[in-house]
């Protein structure tokens, strides 16, 4: 199962799916200490029928659901959960049972417990708004439910502060706007029903917990979109005319390079989904060995490496350094339309796109849902390469880049069944694309990917393998370590290389999380957070231990396949940017140890503000400190 797009689509009706403690108080000394995701409990459901169709049952749900309150009322009186990431998910189901049962009093208790361990003030700025104005709306009654709920959502949000709440606001707007019955249902169906059917109703926590919140959603949020997405659009349209934007921090301190700045090229491994290499002409690695001709000319287990390498969705190694849109659903033109469609809406800018878009999700039914998601998801591997490849390259007209292509699964439920095999497979390929990155020079890898030890246990529940939550726990560790160890192997022994690794997007803590790379410690990595321009901290972005430089990665521009240009957010456009700042250092002095990267990087950088331990990396003072120590 896809949680990620489950949460997604549950935050698009507007609706808080997390909770959390009202203080954080020393464990009692007979809890069971959680240090990471797999140490929390596992818990098994039965459901009968389609999972679609159980969602919306009464008597049956209503059983389920009170399974559902109990475990997690036991986990929480029995385990000391100090990661405050799953105390929200946890504690965010019981708000979701409670708005339900129709108890919006209590439901709305947990937001002052949201309140008090969010780290993001943002997010803290804007939780509960939604759910204390509908029970304002409630309390007026059914005649005046609609104007007393809009008047109530559009004084409290307009009372925040603007700069602060501005990302918050337009993306919620955006997802009000094309949230509906059909693709919440349609994602159901696709994503779920399959998998109950092939595991005969027996399903975990991990499949089972989010039909909660959808069901919450149901019941009490989808009707309210349109009043939403209206509210919102009245406040924007009152504080973009009338705020001055948050000052741009980002912009002033970023650097170009010249050619006579150049003292020698840099080679810079875009590890990623795929690079289209033509758009980059002249400022590719090239490998003089090797010919478009179909054949391994210099013998190194590579057909057609003339630029880069590639491997398909088995680890095996094949030439195309693009992914291929051949398995789309739809034409890629309206596919691509679709995609910035989409990420204007989040923007907030009004295009022809968002538009279509618009129109395109009023019309939209169940069962084409899972072939839109697809092939939105198509899209991004497809793209995602190129537009990391774009903002490594920024500037700087000494890099050579260097594609190695993994290849992604785009499917809502796993094409392919995790195995001790496969995981060898992948282990031998990321130890080859490091030789080769090696042997190639390369001094800069961008990393913006990422993977963890729960997504192997729950693709091997979608696919059906294994007889109990327990045995398919054992073997995602066992296929984890395999990845995890392989990548950490390779990594650790390629010293002269500095990799650059997004922190991820999930809003959680990477080390408790067990996420790769992100989340291993070695002295020629670095790992960056993702700020938007004027320095504040994204409401996606994951943190942790080792997450302490930031860059910017919101709707950050850059080039997609083809040519054109697209503002995409994420720590995936973080990391390149730290990697173009990496990468234009040892083009003006090619002579810096990784080590002394990862120093003047951090030298250079300026503090958060409000934010102790983290700082925002500043290109332009770091690229001058390099000069400067060139010419000593």
């Amino acid at each position: 199962m896809n949680r990620r797009l489950i949460l997604v689509l549950v935050a698009s009706c507007g609706m808080a799916v997390t909770g959390g403690l009202a203080q954080a108080q020393d464990a009692p000394p007979q809890k069971v200490a959680v240090r990471s995701a797999d140490d929390l409990p596992r818990h098994s459901y039965t459901i009968e029928g389609k999972a679609s169709e159980f969602l919306l049952s009464d008597a049956p749900f209503k059983a389920f659901m009170a399974k559902v309150k109990a475990d997690v009322e036991g986990d929480l009186a029995k385990y000391d959960i100090q990661d405050k990431a799953t105390l929200q998910q946890y504690l965010g189901l019981l708000q979701s049972v409670a708005m339900i049962e129709g108890r919006l009093d209590d439901a709305a208790a947990y937001v002052e417990q949201i309140k008090s361990v969010e780290t993001k003030e943002s997010k803290k700025l804007m939780a509960g708004h939604v759910l204390a104005s509908i029970i304002a709306g409630r309390k007026a009654g059914k005649d005046q439910f609609e104007a007393t709920f809009k008047r109530e959502l559009n004084a409290r949000v307009s009372a925040l502060p603007w700069t602060v709440v501005r990302e918050d606001v337009l993306q919620a707007r955006g997802r009000s706007q094309i949230m509906r019955r059909e693709l919440l249902m349609g994602s159901m169906a696709a994503q779920l029903d399959p998998v109950v059917a092939q595991l005969n109703g027996q399903i975990t926590n991990e499949i089972a917990w989010p039909l909660v919140s959808v069901r919450a959603s149901v019941d009490v949020m989808l009707d309210l979109q349109p009043m939403i997405a209206e509210v919102y659009t009245t406040i924007i349209d009152a504080k973009e005319a009338g705020v001055a934007p948050a000052k741009d921090i980002w912009s002033p301190n970023e650097i170009a390079l010249s050619d006579k700045d150049v003292v020698k090229p840099v080679v810079v491994g875009i590890w990623d989904s795929g690079v289209d290499v033509p758009i980059f002409k002249g400022r590719l690695f090239v490998n003089a060995a090797e010919t478009m001709n179909g054949k391994d000319d210099d013998a190194n287990g590579f057909v057609d490496d003339v630029n880069g390498i590639a491997y398909d969705l088995h680890a095996n190694a094949i030439p195309e350094l693009l992914h291929p849109t051949g398995e789309m659903t739809n034409d890629l033109t309206l596919v691509t339309q679709h995609t910035k469609g989409f990420l204007d809406l989040q923007a907030g800018v009004e295009s022809p796109e968002a538009g279509a878009l618009r129109a395109h999700m009023g019309a939209i039914t169940q069962e084409n849902v899972k072939g839109f998601l697809e092939d939105l998801s198509l899209y991004g591997n497809y793209s995602h390469g190129t537009h990391v490849a774009g903002i490594a390259a920024e500037g700087n007209p000494g890099i050579r880049i260097l594609p190695a292509r993994i290849t992604f699964d785009f499917r809502m439920i796993p094409t392919v069944t995790p195995s001790v095999e496969q995981a060898k497979k992948e282990a031998k390929a990321a130890l080859d694309t490091v030789a080769y990155f090696r042997k190639a020079g390369v001094r800069v890898v961008n990393m913006s990917w990422g993977g963890d030890r729960k997504s192997i246990e729950v693709a091997l529940e979608q696919k059906g393998v294994g007889s109990s939550p327990e045995e398919r726990a054992a073997m995602s560790r066992e296929i984890f370590a395999i990845q995890r160890d392989a990548l950490d192997q390779a990594m650790r022994g390629a010293p002269e290389i500095l990799f650059v690794a997004a922190a991820g997007n999930s809003d959680n803590d990477n080390e408790f999380a067990e996420l790769i790379p992100s989340g291993l410690s070695l002295p020629n990595m670095m790992t960056v957070g993702a700020i938007d321009r004027s320095g504040k901290p994204t409401s996606f972005t994951t943190f942790g231990k080792n997450v302490t430089l930031y860059a910017n990665g919101f709707e950050v521009n850059s080039y997609v396949p083809g040519g054109q240009k697209m503002k995409f957010s994420g720590t995936s456009m973080a990391a390149p940017n730290a990697a173009n700042v990496a990468a234009k250092m040892l083009a003006v002095n090619p002579e810096l140890t990784t080590q002394q990267l990862i120093d003047l990087i951090s030298a250079g950088a300026d503090p958060m503000p409000g934010q102790e331990g983290r700082f925002i990396i500043n290109p332009r003072k770091s690229v001058e400190m390099a000069r400067q120590a060139g010419n000593k």
